[in-house]
C-alpha cells in the first residue's frame, strides 16, 4: 500500500472495549479509508494493563471488521525511542523537575485565579540546592518548561481550538514516560498525519501540537468525535449494562448486529464498515453525544426481527 499517510486508534489495553469505544474505532477506520490513508492499532500499554486485555480488544475489534494494516504496535516496546525525544529536550533546557504531589496540583487549580487541570508551574524556579534537598524526600517527575500560554489547532469537526498549554508531564515519578510525549512520538514514527479520538481529549490536542512542534515533528489533522454516554450524560462504563460486545453475545447479540447499531447511531447504513464508507461523509456526522440506554438499544431475548438500530432520539439527545 503506497504510502499515503495514516489513521490510527489506539486503546489501552485495562479492559474490555465498550459500545462507546467501538464506535470511535469504527469512526477512525471511516476518516482513514475515505481520505485513502492506511488504518493502524496501536496499543497504548505504558500504564493501567490487565493480563489477556490486548487480545480481548483485537478480537472484539476484529469482530466488526476493523484490523490493521501494519502489525500492531506496543508502546511498552518503544522506551528509548521515547526516551531519546526526552533527552533531546533536556539538553534544549525545555524540561525540569517537579515534586510536586497530584494533591499539590489540585490544590493549586483550585486556589484564586487557579485554572482547573493547569500545572501553574509551581516547581518551575527552584533552585539547585532545593532540588537536591526535595530529591532526598521525593523522586522527581519531569515537566516541559513551556515558552507559550496557548496554542492553536484546526479539528475537522470542531473547527478552529486554542487551549492552554502548561507545562505538562514528560516523565512521571516512577520512571514511566507520560502519555502527550508518548503519543505525539508515536503518531511521528507510525506516520499517522490523522487523529480521530473521542471529543474528551480536545483540549489535549494543542498541548500536543506545541509538544511535536518543539521536536520538529509534524502536527497531525484532528478530529474529535462525540462520546458515548450513559443516561443522564455520564461517561458510558461497563457498570452501565450489557456494552460490551462479550455482554451482549450473552443476550443474543451478535457483532454484526451491534456493528449495524453503531451505524445506525451515525445516520449510515449497516452491513459492513465497507457499505458504511461507500455513503460516509464527515460534515453529516452527529455533532452530539450518543446516549446508550442499553435496555433500549440492546434488549436482552429479542429475536434478530425485532432488534431494533439507534432510534434517532438517542442519537440527538
Amino acid at each position: 500500500m503506497a504510502d499515503t499517510g495514516a489513521g490510527r486508534f489506539a486503546p489501552s489495553p485495562s479492559g474490555r472495549l465498550h459500545v462507546g469505544n467501538l464506535r470511535t474505532a469504527v469512526l477512525a477506520w471511516l476518516f482513514a479509508r475515505s481520505t485513502g490513508r492506511r488504518f493502524l492499532i496501536r496499543v497504548e500499554d505504558l500504564d493501567r494493563v490487565r493480563a489477556g486485555a490486548e487480545a480481548e480488544q483485537l478480537a472484539e475489534l476484529a469482530a466488526l471488521g476493523l484490523a490493521s494494516d501494519e502489525p500492531v504496535l506496543r508502546q511498552s516496546g518503544r522506551l528509548d525511542r521515547y526516551t531519546s525525544a526526552l533527552e533531546q529536550l533536556i539538553a534544549r533546557d525545555l524540561a525540569y523537575e517537579c515534586f510536586c504531589t497530584r494533591r499539590d496540583v489540585a490544590e493549586a487549580a483550585s486556589a484564586p485565579h487557579g485554572r482547573p487541570g493547569f500545572y501553574p508551574g509551581t516547581c518551575r524556579a527552584l533552585s539547585e540546592d532545593e532540588r537536591a534537598r526535595r530529591r532526598l524526600g521525593r523522586r522527581p517527575a519531569l515537566r516541559l518548561r513551556s515558552a507559550v500560554d496557548s496554542w492553536t489547532v484546526e479539528d475537522l469537526l470542531a473547527g478552529r481550538i486554542t487551549a492552554p498549554v502548561d507545562d505538562v508531564v514528560l516523565r512521571r515519578n516512577d520512571g514511566v514516560i507520560a502519555y502527550n510525549l508518548a503519543v505525539v512520538v508515536d503518531d511521528a514514527d507510525q506516520g499517522i498525519d490523522q487523529v480521530v479520538r473521542g471529543e474528551d481529549l480536545l483540549e489535549s490536542a494543542p498541548r500536543q501540537a506545541y509538544l511535536a512542534s518543539l521536536l520538529g515533528l509534524p502536527i497531525p489533522t484532528y478530529a474529535h468525535v462525540p462520546l458515548a454516554v450513559a443516561s443522564g450524560g455520564r461517561r458510558l462504563a461497563k457498570r452501565d449494562g450489557a456494552v460490551t460486545l462479550e455482554d451482549l453475545a450473552l443476550q443474543g447479540w451478535s457483532p454484526a448486529e451491534v456493528l449495524e447499531t453503531i451505524l445506525a447511531s451515525l445516520g449510515l447504513p449497516g452491513g459492513s464498515p465497507d457499505s458504511a464508507l461507500a455513503v460516509f461523509d464527515p460534515g453529516r456526522l452527529p455533532r452530539h453525544p450518543w446516549v446508550v440506554d442499553p435496555a433500549v438499544l440492546f434488549p436482552a431475548a429479542a429475536g434478530p426481527a425485532c432488534k431494533p438500530s439507534a432510534p434517532t432520539d438517542k442519537v440527538h439527545p
